[in-house]
C-alpha cells in the first residue's frame, strides 16, 4: 500500500473509474466466455450513485488519482460488492485486498455482520482469491429475494451459471 490511499470517492473521481474497469477487465481477454464484457462498464452516472450513497471508495496514487474502485449496494439488507477493480498497472499490490479491508471496516461500522459478492468459480484472481480473503461460497439455497436478481440479470447479460457463484463473508462485530 507505500504510496496509495484508500477513501470515499468524490465527484472529481468518477469521470476516471469507467476507464479502470475497462482497463481491470482486460484480464479476461484470455477466456473468450467473456468477450462481450471487454467493452462494458458502469456509467459515470451509476457511480455517482454510489457516491452520493457514501458506498464509493477508490484507492489513489501519490497524486491522489483513482487507480481502483469498490462500489458497495444493498443486498438483502447487507452490504454487497457490486465492482471492484483495481487497474492493472498497479495490480498486485494488495490493493484489492485493502479495499476489501476498508469495506468491511465500513460495514463493521455499520453494525453489519456479513459482505456478500458474485464473482467467477474457475477464475484465479475470482473465487480462489476472495476465499483467501475470508470469503466462502455462499449456498444457493441461502440466497435472499435481491441476491437471486442480482445473479439472475448476470446470466442475462452473458455470464454462465455453472461458473457464477456468490460468495459471503462474516465479519466480526465492532467493540462498540
Amino acid at each position: 500500500m507505500m504510496n496509495y490511499t484508500i477513501r470515499l470517492a468524490r465527484e472529481t473521481d468518477l469521470e476516471h473509474l469507467p476507464g479502470i474497469e475497462l482497463a481491470a477487465a482486460t484480464l479476461f481477454a484470455p477466456y473468450e466466455r467473456f468477450q462481450h464484457l471487454l467493452a462494458d462498464a458502469m456509467s459515470v452516472e451509476e457511480h455517482r450513485a454510489f457516491c452520493e450513497a457514501g458506498r464509493l471508495w477508490v484507492t489513489a496514487d501519490e497524486n491522489d488519482q483513482p487507480v481502483g474502485f469498490a462500489a458497495v449496494e444493498l443486498v438483502d439488507g447487507h452490504p454487497h460488492i457490486q465492482e471492484l477493480d483495481i487497474h492493472p498497472d498497479h495490480g498486485r499490490r494488495g490493493l484489492g485486498g485493502a479495499m476489501i479491508e476498508a469495506v468491511c471496516e465500513w460495514a463493521r461500522a455499520h453494525r453489519q455482520t456479513v459482505i456478500t459478492l458474485t464473482t467467477e468459480r474457475d477464475i484465479p484472481w475470482n473465487a480462489p482469491y476472495y476465499a483467501r480473503l475470508g470469503f466462502e461460497i455462499l449456498p444457493e439455497a441461502q440466497w435472499g429475494a435481491d441476491l437471486r436478481a442480482i445473479a439472475a440479470d448476470e446470466i442475462a447479460h452473458g455470464l454462465n451459471p455453472e461458473t457464477r457463484v456468490a460468495m459471503i463473508r462474516r465479519i466480526a462485530a465492532s467493540g462498540v
